[in-house]
């Protein structure tokens, strides 16, 4: 019997359900703290100016970085019982996809692809990260509706950051409005508010990332709406002493 085999057999529903839940929350989490460290790392590639797939040390730690993730997903599957493993495959396949290490292929094989192609690829296990926290956020609460604006305040949050990050390396070599970072965070605010700025973007990745902003913002306020008038509506009926009308309850 393999290795695998095992950790499948024990892992059994009728065994211990409640260890395989803690193993699931901890490879979450796990994945959620190396997706920081990429955050952590990407920034200070981006302030400093540093070519990325001639940083070494970045290469080497998103590779093992990725091999985490991969490792999480069979890991998931094997403790997956049988009858749903189908359906795990089903539903999570792209997460499989978004762990792999594109940068390392891409690096190792020497294969030409284009500049702003790659530039984004780097930023492709950070969804993989999203992903996990929005599970994460799934566990902290079963209000569906409170835990879906969590969600996206916290990716909104996480691509406002980032947008700033990729229009300030883009935009500020060729864009004369663009003299520091702070005017590409300032930007990005504006943006994403749907307010507009004084500052133009030039280059395709800018104008790009401008309209990405518009459609998040836009899509922000009838979640936050729908957020407040749920809350209100709840709060009334606890006063009135009826029952919810959402028919979910809050950790």
């Amino acid at each position: 019997m393999t290795v695998f085999s095992r950790i499948s057999v024990f892992f059994t529903p009728r065994r211990d359900d409640r260890l395989r839940e803690m193993v699931l929350a901890a490879l979450r989490w796990v994945i959620l703290v190396l997706s920081v460290a990429l955050i952590v790392f990407i920034s200070i590639d981006i302030y400093d100016k540093i070519d990325f797939l001639a940083n070494r040390f970045y290469m080497k730690f998103q590779f093992w970085v990725c091999m985490v993730f991969m490792a999480d997903f069979f890991i998931e599957l094997l403790l997956t019982p049988r009858g749903g493993r189908a359906g795990y495959i089903r539903h999570r396949w792209y997460y499989l996809l978004l762990s792999i290490p594109y940068l390392s292929i891409i690096n190792h094989y020497d294969l030409h692809v284009n500049s702003d192609v790659l530039y984004c690829i780097r930023f492709v296990p950070l969804a993989r990260g999203a992903l996990a926290l929005s599970i994460i956020y799934g566990y902290l609460t079963r209000n569906k509706i409170k835990s879906m604006l969590a969600i996206y305040i916290t990716i909104l949050i996480i691509t406002v950051y980032f947008a700033s990050l990729i229009f300030f390396e883009r935009e500020q070599p060729v864009n004369v409005l663009v003299t520091s970072y702070w005017e590409a965070l300032w930007w990005s605010g504006m943006q994403v508010t749907t307010l507009g700025c004084d500052i133009y973007p030039v280059t395709v990745i800018g104008k790009i990332l401008s309209v990405v902003l518009s459609i998040m913002g836009m899509i922000m306020f009838p979640l936050f709406t729908v957020y407040l008038t749920d809350m209100i509506i709840r709060r009334h009926n606890q006063n009135a002493g009826l029952p919810a009308s959402t028919g979910q309850t809050e950790t």
